[in-house]
């Protein structure tokens, strides 16, 4: 009979735990003092203070999608499908994937350094036994934000990345900005843009979850802090790929 390694062991404890931190928020999200301003602050850290990022991503990506494109499409005659090309390839799947993983580096490591140095620090046992409960000033709030703000940066996202392939459409032609998005927006339709956007929630909600519950279980010493936004990074990363993984597979099942 086979024994598990301590290791998975271990991962399966920290799977059931993080579970049961997810399982937490939708008790918690309901309840309370609800607190707006806190919540409008970290939307405001999440969304804003994550723009130029976003941009300046989300542009090279539809940039260099295009210049990567464009010669093999140039080979059989088809340079007008590079517009509804590219915005089937931006808005489906390359958009809200690579904002995703920006996002899990950028606020994903935040969340996990931010908690993880009030929980070495004892700040948020202090706040327990204030009778304040940090859970739900301190993880609902972030979640809430990421699960709000995430969708709106893939929009974002989208909307400059079709302008980095109007750009460099005209590098070689001409072509007006109607024309392009014209070109663009008729290759997509509805079952294109719901699945993309209902996806981003799940994205938003899986990166502060796994944010905050590496930070708020952080153990030991300042080093474990480093740990803490190292490894929510990672796995906020792997999750942002199940979650398109199975997203994909549901869409499939839908449109069959």
């Amino acid at each position: 009979m086979l024994t598990p390694t301590p290791y998975l062991k271990k991962t399966f404890y920290q799977t059931g735990d993080q579970i049961a931190f997810a399982a937490r928020f939708f008790r918690e999200v309901f309840r309370p003092p609800y607190q707006w301003r806190e919540i409008i602050f970290q939307c405001y850290l999440v969304g804003y203070k994550s723009l130029l990022l976003i941009g300046i991503t989300g542009f090279i990506m539809g940039l260099v999608l295009t210049i990567q494109t464009r010669p093999s499409m140039a080979a059989f005659g088809a340079e007008s499908l590079i517009p509804g090309m590219v915005s089937v390839s931006v808005i489906r799947e390359i958009g809200p994937v690579i904002t995703a993983l920006i996002c899990s580096g950028n606020i994903g490591s935040r969340m996990g350094a931010e908690l993880g140095s009030m929980r070495v620090t004892e700040q948020i046992d202090a706040m327990e036994v204030s009778a304040v409960n940090p859970y739900h000033f301190l993880v609902v709030k972030r979640v809430l934000a990421t699960t709000l703000m995430i969708p709106l940066l893939v929009v974002f996202a989208d909307s400059v990345g079709l302008f980095g392939s109007y750009v460099a459409m005209n590098i070689h032609s001409r072509s007006t900005l109607y024309h392009f998005f014209s070109q663009a927006m008729g290759k997509i339709d509805f079952g294109d843009i719901f699945p993309a956007f209902v996806k981003t929630f799940f994205f938003g909600f899986a990166i502060g979850i796994i944010g905050c519950f590496k930070g708020y279980h952080v153990s030991g010493g300042t080093e474990s802090v480093g740990k803490a936004a190292n490894s929510a990074v990672v796995s906020a990363s792997l999750a942002v790929f199940v979650i398109d993984m199975l997203a994909v597979q549901i869409t499939d099942l839908f449109n069959r």
